[in-house]
């Protein structure tokens, strides 16, 4: 029973790991977005 637990926990902090780096990509996809919107604006502006 025990080691069932750990394994299942041990899965569970894999998936949190996976998690955290599907929201980062997506954060920084977004960041690179606007900072690229920004800068076309830019551009049209001048």
């Amino acid at each position: 029973m025990t080691s069932q637990w750990r394994r299942v926990e041990r899965l569970t902090n894999c998936l949190r790991v996976i998690r955290n780096a599907w929201h980062f990509y997506y954060a920084l996809l977004q960041v690179i977005e606007v900072i690229c919107g920004s800068f076309g604006i830019a551009l049209l502006t001048s």
